[in-house]
C-alpha cells in the first residue's frame, strides 16, 4: 500500500471519474485504473463500483475513504512543514514525567521560557519512572519531573531540587477526618486504601505505599494506574488515598489533610548535563529563580 496509491483512490472517490482524477493528480487514465486495482487487490474488498457511466465507492470504499483522507493530508503537512526552510528552526525539549498533574506544574515555567525562545518545541512523555530513567540515560530524554529517588535507586544524573511537598490524605468533604489538622497512618487502618499500581512509581512513592498497606487483604485496597484515576475513586466514595499534594487537582472537591509521621518528599528535575543544550540550561535556571510556581 502506497502513498500514490491513496492519492488515486481519494482523487477517483472525490471526483467519481477515473479521467478528472488522472487530470487532478497530472498522470494517465490508466496509470489511476492500475493504482486502484493494485490496492483493492492488497486490500482483499473491491473500492469502487464503476461501470462506462458511473464510479461509485462500495461500503467498504466509503468506510476506507476516511482513512485515505488521512494518510494523504499528513503527508501533504508533512511535505509543506519543509517548504519553507525557516520553519525548520525549532528547539526541542523532551521532559518525561510519570504524571501529567507533574507537568501541569511546570506551565508556568514553560510559558516563559516559550517568551525566551519562540521556535520552542516542548515534548511531554509520560510512562513508568523506570522507562523515564532509562530514556534519560540513552538521551531519549533531556529531563526528568519527579519525586527525587531513595540512595539505593540509583540514577546517572544530576538532581535539583524545585520544592518539597506534602503528603496529604485525600478523602471526600463529608468525611470523618473533616476538621483535622492531620491524619496519623493508625487512623487510616479503618479506611480502606486506594494505592497507585507499584510498578509505575518511584520507588520512594513505593516505600511509603508499603508502610500503609501493612499486610491488608485484598478487598480494603484499590489499585490505580494514576493519580487521575485515584482522584476520581476518592470523590466515588471507595476509600482514602495518601499522596503528594501535587497529584490532586486544585478544583477537586476533596480534603486534603496532612500526614503525620510521614515527611515531605522533595520534588524536582533530573537532567545529565547542561552542557551544549542552552534551552535545558535556561530551563532549569528558571526552575531555581522561579521555584517551579506557576502563573
Amino acid at each position: 500500500m502506497t502513498l500514490f496509491q491513496m492519492q488515486c483512490f481519494a482523487a477517483v472517490a472525490e471526483n467519481l471519474s477515473f479521467a478528472r482524477a488522472a487530470e487532478q493528480l497530472h498522470v494517465t487514465q490508466p496509470a489511476v485504473t492500475q493504482q486502484i486495482h493494485a490496492l483493492e487487490r492488497e486490500l482483499g474488498v473491491r473500492l469502487l463500483n464503476r461501470s462506462t457511466r458511473s464510479v461509485k465507492l462500495t461500503e467498504e470504499g466509503k468506510v476506507f475513504l476516511q482513512d485515505a483522507r488521512q494518510v494523504v493530508e499528513i503527508s501533504e503537512r508533512a511535505r509543506k512543514r519543509f517548504e519553507n526552510p525557516d520553519s525548520r528552526k525549532i528547539r526541542p525539549l523532551t521532559l518525561g514525567c510519570y504524571s501529567f498533574t507533574g507537568m501541569f506544574y511546570l506551565s508556568g515555567i514553560l510559558k516563559k521560557l516559550a517568551e525566551l525562545y519562540p521556535d520552542l518545541h516542548p515534548r511531554l512523555k509520560m510512562t513508568s519512572a523506570r522507562h523515564l530513567y532509562r530514556y534519560l540515560e540513552e538521551g531519549d530524554t533531556d529531563a526528568v519531573i519527579g519525586f527525587r529517588e531513595i540512595e539505593e535507586f540509583k540514577i546517572p544524573a544530576v538532581y535539583q531540587e524545585m520544592k518539597k511537598m506534602r503528603i496529604v490524605c485525600v478523602c471526600e468533604k463529608n468525611h470523618r477526618f473533616a476538621g483535622r489538622e492531620s491524619v496519623s497512618v493508625q487512623d487510616l487502618k479503618e479506611e480502606k486504601l486506594i494505592l497507585f499500581t507499584p510498578d509505575l512509581l518511584p520507588p520512594s512513592i513505593g516505600q511509603m505505599q508499603g508502610r500503609l498497606v501493612g499486610g491488608r487483604p485484598l478487598p480494603e485496597l484499590h489499585f490505580c494506574e494514576s493519580a487521575e484515576a485515584a482522584v476520581i475513586l476518592v470523590q466515588a466514595g471507595l476509600g482514602v488515598c495518601v499522596m503528594p499534594e501535587l497529584f490532586v487537582p486544585e478544583n477537586a472537591p476533596l480534603l486534603r489533610t496532612p500526614m503525620e509521621e510521614i515527611e515531605p518528599i522533595s520534588f524536582g528535575i533530573y537532567y545529565r548535563s547542561l552542557r551544549g543544550n542552552e534551552v535545558l540550561r535556561t530551563f532549569v535556571r528558571l526552575l531555581r529563580t522561579e521555584g517551579g510556581q506557576t502563573t
